[in-house]
């Protein structure tokens, strides 16, 4: 380490909104049913954003939580890094308005897209501005409102999808025990097609034809999504324990994306890690995307499963095709 920095999580924070969509209701929606969706996902409901809620309410609310745990003021910060693929707007980015909504002036705050990977990409770039000594207390966000561009006609996808975000306060420390000491970042862009909105972009402009076509929503290659998302959540596990030095016994939790029940299940058993060393919530919130890892923190934290100490490692997989791991000393 020598006189090198190292980026050490300060606080953690959490938002959802309080509009429940079960499975029941999905029922009345749709050709579906309870037990369909629980036995495939291991979902029973996720959380949905109502009138004047948006990407960037959700996000301040866990960035104050997160502030708040770390005994910081907003103005105390010198950068701020948003994962998100559901912006507040096109034009400017989201950090931008979440910087001007925590009321900050002057510092630097820019967006990033990993889609479910996001948030351990945009935790990594803070970790490196701590790393180089550049700057010293760096707010990173994942937030996504994937009811925004679901298609609640299609059963195989908009059962998957909820809104919500996560934030952590890095804060640079000497403390070679503790702080972001690995991190793992892919993607393998032939693979975008598995997980794509069609229109709305520069390649199909958004018309009235691709409005009716349903266009400007989420479409996916659900088998192929499964697959990919197996095989990779297996390998950033072995990567992250091999690169570390650790084994399953030196690991406190397992903090993966919320994408399918049945995807984590398979990776922790390979790896031979319990299940109660594995944290789930899908259940509550399904798949939240960059909000996802964040969300799962932050709630492990509040319920204790984690506190200072924990060693645990975040795995994610997403959109792009893109693969992150991250191994961090609390």
């Amino acid at each position: 380490m020598g006189n090198s920095p190292r980026a050490a999580i300060a606080g953690l924070g959490s938002a959802v909104p309080e509009k429940v969509l079960s499975n029941a209701d999905l029922e009345q929606m749709l050709d579906t049913n309870d037990e369909w969706i629980t036995q495939r996902t291991g979902i029973k409901e996720r959380r949905i954003v109502s009138d004047g809620q948006s990407t960037v309410t959700l996000a301040v609310e866990a960035a104050t939580e997160a502030l708040n745990q770390a005994g910081m003021s907003a103005d105390e910060l010198d950068l701020i890094i948003c994962a998100t693929i559901t912006p507040e707007m096109p034009l400017p980015t989201t950090a931008c308005v979440i910087q001007s909504e925590l009321g900050v002036k002057g510092i630097p705050a820019f967006d990033v897209a990993a889609a479910c990977s996001g948030y351990i990409y945009a935790l990594t770039v803070g970790s490196q501005f701590i790393n180089t000594g550049t700057y010293k207390r760096v707010l990173v966000i994942g937030v996504d409102i994937l009811s925004s561009i679901t298609d609640y006609e299609d059963r195989g996808s908009c059962i998957l999808f909820g809104d919500g975000a996560g934030a952590a306060v890095l804060t640079a420390s000497d403390d070679d025990e503790k702080g972001v000491i690995h991190t793992v970042l892919h993607a393998e862009g032939s693979g975008w097609d598995y997980i794509h909105i069609p229109a709305g972009g520069t390649r199909v402009r958004g018309t009235a034809e691709t409005i009716a076509n349903r266009d400007h929503f989420i479409k996916m290659r659900g088998r192929d999504v499964y697959k990919f998302a197996v095989e990779k959540m297996q390998w950033l596990l072995g990567d992250c324990l091999e690169k570390c030095n650790l084994s399953p016994d030196d690991v406190d939790m397992v903090i993966p994306h919320q994408v399918n029940l049945r995807v984590i299940s398979s990776a922790a058993k390979k790896f031979n890690f319990p299940m109660d060393k594995v944290f789930v919530n899908i259940d509550k919130y399904g798949n939240t995307s960059a909000g996802s890892v964040p969300l799962a923190m932050s709630e492990a934290w509040r319920q204790g499963c984690i506190g200072p100490g924990s060693t645990i490692i975040l795995v994610a997989f997403g959109a792009g095709l893109t693969w992150a791991g991250a191994v961090i000393k609390l």
